[in-house]
């Protein structure tokens, strides 16, 4: 197993380095550039094309793409990420910034994902073919369809407008003295909005591996040798049935991850996705990079750790 992770790790900065070298390029080949976002219209218009060669040459983009790859990268290895073109602050405390909010909520659906989409699941294994078995494949079926961004406007009609139940946007009233309590209210919607679709994805992956271990011989030896079905169902029915499980959910981290920046920019709540989306607005090349590393380490440990579960949940599994 330590061999085995060794590797990995090994691997991790080469393909790290693959991510990186391909977005940069596809970054820089897209149309604009940072001179032409920053730059008002009828400014430009009144500028020669010396000055805007110069303004470029400043910020180093008049050089081959490669050479500016090879330039972010030395920085990348000495800890620097850059500075914002627009912003003039260092990526990483723009990052830093943003990530707090982001972490918290994708800490947060990431509970209510698991425990609410294994719970269900097993409720819906556990009583097959019945009209909650299928409502529950319903109401799963039409949380993966439905695209987050259209069911956070559903929820930001209904939840605010209509029944003003929760706030519309941000994390904090205006004016309003900060307390915990009215973070979380307007945490509740992107939350709910965020989590949908990783729930059902659980819910569907957890009946379905809860109803082929459900008839393995093995369940049938336990119930004949008197085993309460409590026992039966958390031993050895879900602990062999967690494998799929863990696949989904260490895929679905990276999705959490993409799923933010919608959902925060819905909602206008300040973290790594607003960031994100305004540097993509502004061709802010050095922190679109520093996203795109984040966003590929993410991925990457990710699934490193869900193949080691794989080998802490079943003793068979051996790398």
């Amino acid at each position: 197993m330590r061999q085995y992770i060794l590797r990995r790790l090994i691997l991790i900065p080469i393909l790290l380095l693959g991510i990186t070298a391909l977005d940069y390029t596809f970054i820089n080949l897209a149309p604009g550039d940072p001179i032409t976002a920053m730059i008002d219209p009828q400014e430009m218009r009144q500028m020669t094309k010396e000055d805007i060669e110069r303004r470029r040459h400043a910020l180093g983009l008049d050089q081959p793409i490669p050479v500016r790859y090879t330039l972010w990268l030395k920085e990348v290895l000495r800890g620097n990420l850059g500075h914002s073109y627009v912003k003039a602050q260092p990526v990483s405390r723009l990052i830093v910034d943003g990530l707090k909010n982001t972490l918290a909520l994708m800490t947060l659906s990431l509970i209510v994902t698991t425990l609410v989409g294994i719970l269900l699941g097993i409720i819906s294994a556990l009583r097959p073919y019945s009209w909650l078995d299928y409502t529950l494949t319903a109401l799963s079926f039409s949380g993966v369809a439905m695209p987050s961004f259209f069911f956070a406007l559903i929820l930001i009609f209904v939840g605010s407008l209509k029944l003003g139940w929760f706030p519309t946007s941000g994390l904090v009233t205006p004016g309003a003295p900060p307390s915990l309590v009215d973070q979380l209210r307007h945490m509740v919607l992107p939350l709910i909005a965020l989590s949908v679709g990783g729930t059902a994805s659980v819910l569907r992956y957890t009946r379905s591996s809860m109803l082929e271990v459900l008839s393995e011989e093995y369940i049938t030896t336990a119930r004949a040798k008197g085993l309460a079905e409590r026992v039966i169902h958390a031993r050895h029915a879900f602990k062999n049935a967690s494998l799929p499980i863990i696949t989904i959910l260490g895929l679905h981290i990276p999705t959490l991850f993409g799923g933010a920046v919608i959902i925060e920019t819905i909602f206008s709540i300040p973290g790594i996705g607003s960031t994100m989306v305004d540097a993509m607005n502004n061709r802010d090349y050095p922190v679109m990079m520093g996203g795109i590393l984040l966003s590929g380490v993410t991925v990457l440990v990710s699934n490193l750790l869900a193949d080691v579960t794989y080998a802490v949940a079943d003793p068979r599994i051996r790398y």
